[in-house]
């Protein structure tokens, strides 16, 4: 299996297709297996690169995640691009992923091309979700949908990966408290942002968050658009997955 290496750690990384590079990043508590699917899609168009972040699925495991965790992440993967001498990258970044994604596209312009953040919580942590991460996740322990989809995720070791990441999210709300280090203006890929209404992080906080958030990171960034979905769960990646290859497939293939 294939690794390349960050701060002495290895990370595990995977290649199919030929083309353009596109770089999937998955979300918080997840892995690359869950882009499985929709990678076989994309790999028919483009040369799909999937990592597992520091600590995830089958990358080397550490006592515990930094609080500024998607910016490290963001480091993992600009790590791995100069590593492998990728420029004129595409990337897909689902949740936790999408902020990493921007991340590297601010931190590394010159590697990154376009960037498609799907289903992310903005510039800063959602109150009503880092609030209540303990005892959700917790809760999600003791269902057997959870337990299975993190068994998948990561392996028989999935419940120490699963406490890292709710306690890198609790301080990071706690000491940070904003995902991005640079001005969103200083973005220079092009970026389409997507979401669903029926995003359960989020929906109750109202079914326009997206549009609202988007449309607000839209406007300081200078550039980009975004497509909400009508119906989907989190991630909308995964919840309309068809849909979602055509629109991020015509995003990579358009001039603007």
């Amino acid at each position: 299996m294939p690794y390349f290496t960050y701060n002495g750690y290895s990370c595990y990384y995977e290649e199919k297709g030929e083309g353009r590079p596109l770089l999937l990043l998955h979300g918080n508590s997840a892995s690359s297996t869950m882009f499985y699917e929709i990678a076989d899609q994309f790999a028919l168009h483009y040369k799909v690169i999937l990592i597992d972040f520091l600590g995830h699925g089958q990358s080397d495991r550490v006592e515990q995640f930094p609080a500024d965790l998607w910016y490290d992440e963001a480091r993992q993967v600009i790590a791995f691009l100069k590593q492998k001498n990728y420029k004129d990258v595409l990337l897909i970044g689902s949740s936790g992923g999408a902020l990493a994604a921007i991340n590297v596209a601010l931190e590394a312009p010159e590697l990154i091309d376009k960037v498609v953040a799907d289903s992310f919580e903005g510039e800063v942590p959602l109150k009503e979700f880092t609030e209540n991460v303990i005892k959700d996740r917790e809760a999600s322990k003791q269902d057997k949908d959870a337990r299975m989809f993190y068994e998948y995720m990561h392996g028989s070791d999935w419940e120490g990966v699963v406490d890292n990441d709710t306690d890198a999210i609790v301080a990071h709300a706690k000491t940070i408290g904003y995902f991005f280090h640079k001005p969103l203006n200083t973005l220079k890929a092009k970026i389409l942002m997507i979401g669903s209404k029926e995003d359960e992080f989020t929906s109750a906080v109202g079914k326009d968050f997206f549009a609202e958030t988007y449309g607000g990171m839209i406007k300081k960034i200078g550039h980009g658009r975004y497509h909400i979905f009508e119906k989907g769960r989190h991630p909308a990646c995964l919840s309309n997955r068809d849909e979602f290859f055509n629109i991020s497939h015509k995003f990579f293939c358009s001039e603007a």
